[in-house]
């Protein structure tokens, strides 16, 4: 089969070592509805399979097991009774196994945890099969795959009894990034600017699914809107059915995500818990390391190491897009988008999702900087007493000596420094210095899309970072 997988080539490289490794591998494969991990094993492994199954939505154990017995005699082209429970199929799949011709048996289950209905007792029967018979086998290699992350997360990789440390790799499959997101639309015959990626990548947040319904001659406006905004928009339920799929009970993890849409540099844990209402205990916490793990979040802590300082921050483009625009959508435009592109609401928009771009492209700011190398602590910071309050959309504390403190701006066209906006700029960098009481040096980074306009004020900035330098 011809490889059409765009960009993934860590992922790749990994799956291919395992598939060659000679040993016993047991793989879970995770990361966000749309994402594309059916899409990368299939590619890389479906001429290869000894047995696949797609887990069935919303279904029951019954007819879990119908749909297991019906792939078992496709793969096995023989009629093996409907098993009665999860222990006699493992049982016929460790049948299917030995009787394979194949050098590497590849066993692919797709949506693993729909199949663990309740009362099903799937996990123990999966526990068995593993550990009774499939970890003493070289020759196999399973994967197990999933949306459901917490799940995957839960269940499988922080499992505490019979499948506790039996996972042999976990692979959390994640977005595009700008640069794999202009290689995709290029595959599609899209061609569109830096620009024009960037801000795409500010509405979708690089899922391969969202880029895939993209039409070619059209602008990028026109596909937004036909994405999302016209009547039968196909992407029009997408945010229900994304928290959805993700996690058991979506409401309270998406009255997280609105709360923190609403806040750039984002909230500590009581300032969430006060906004939404919730109860703090265990159900919290595990709501916001699940929404973490899924990467629709980021937690970071400020440099005063203290446990009230850490700071939660929404790090999904495509919730916040929804928040800005889609929910309270009223259909009565089917063109809002190209109306819109040059309104107040979506300039306001557009800084707060070129900073989510930013904070996802950190290793690519690093890189810029020539400090690929280097151990960095990545935070934003707001001052506790500053007047007015001063606010940094990015620090990077380096363990070379050197702090930047970076300013994120999204513009059409070269950014111009103003009197008011440098004497802002240099109130922030003594705020820093006098609150953190850092001693390092501190250097202003203005990451901008194209630069700084060379005028009286602009060498306030030590370095530049533009556009370009996140591909």
């Amino acid at each position: 089969m011809e490889n059409r997988v765009i960009g993934r080539t860590k992922e790749q490289k990994r799956l291919q070592e395992l598939y060659r490794s000679g040993k016993p591998e047991f793989v879970a494969m995770y990361g966000r509805r749309r994402v594309g991990k059916t899409f990368l094993i299939r590619q890389m492994f479906e001429n290869e399979f000894t047995f696949n199954l797609a887990g069935l939505a919303n279904s029951n154990t019954e007819k879990q097991l119908l749909n297991f017995n019906i792939a078992i005699n496709h793969f096995g082209n023989q009629e093996f009774e409907l098993a009665e429970n999860w222990l006699l199929a493992f049982e016929q799949l460790r049948t299917l196994i030995e009787k394979s011709q194949k050098k590497r048996k590849i066993v692919f289950i797709d949506e693993i945890p729909w199949l663990d209905t309740p009362h099903s007792e799937f996990i123990s029967a999966l526990e068995h099969f593993w550990n009774g018979w499939a970890c003493s086998h070289n020759d196999l290699m399973l994967i197990v795959c999933g949306s459901a992350t917490s799940w995957i997360i839960n269940k499988l990789i922080n499992n505490h009894g019979g499948l506790h440390n039996r996972l042999t790799a976990t692979i959390h499959l994640q977005p595009f990034t700008l640069s794999e997101t202009e290689l995709f639309l290029k595959s599609q015959g899209i061609e569109y600017s830096r620009y024009q990626i960037a801000e795409c990548y500010m509405t979708m947040g690089g899922i391969p699914y969202y880029l895939s319904k993209m039409k070619r001659g059209l602008s990028l406006a026109q596909n937004i809107d036909n994405l999302f905004f016209e009547r039968d928009a196909e992407l029009k339920n997408e945010f229900k059915n994304l928290y959805a799929s993700l996690f058991k009970d979506a409401t309270d993890y998406v009255k997280v995500v609105e709360t923190l849409s609403k806040k750039t540099k984002g909230l500590t844990r009581n300032e969430i818990l006060e906004t939404t209402k919730l109860q703090s205990g265990g159900t919290f916490s595990e709501i916001l390391k699940n929404l973490e793990s899924c990467g629709f979040i980021r937690r970071y802590s400020l440099p005063t190491k203290r446990k009230r300082d850490v700071l939660y921050q929404l790090l999904d483009a495509y919730t916040l897009f929804y928040f800005k625009y889609l929910e309270k959508f009223d259909e009565q435009d089917e063109h809002f988008w190209t109306n819109a592109v040059n309104t107040p609401q979506h300039s306001a928009w557009a800084g707060y999702a070129f900073e989510i771009l930013a904070l996802q492209h950190t290793n690519e700011i690093k890189r810029a900087l020539g400090i690929s190398g280097v151990q960095t602590a990545i935070f934003a910071w707001r001052s506790k007493h500053s007047e007015p309050a001063a606010q940094v959309d990015l620090v990077i504390d380096r363990k070379d000596g050197i702090v930047n403190l970076c300013e994120i701006k999204f513009s059409k066209t070269q950014f111009a420094i103003d009197k008011d906006y440098e004497e802002n700029l240099r109130n922030k960098i003594a705020a820093f210095q006098n609150e953190t009481k850092n001693r390092k040096a501190v250097h202003l980074l203005m990451l901008t899309t194209f630069g700084l306009q060379k005028n009286k004020y602009f060498s306030i900035a030590q370095k530049e970072v533009v556009l370009d330098d996140l591909f």
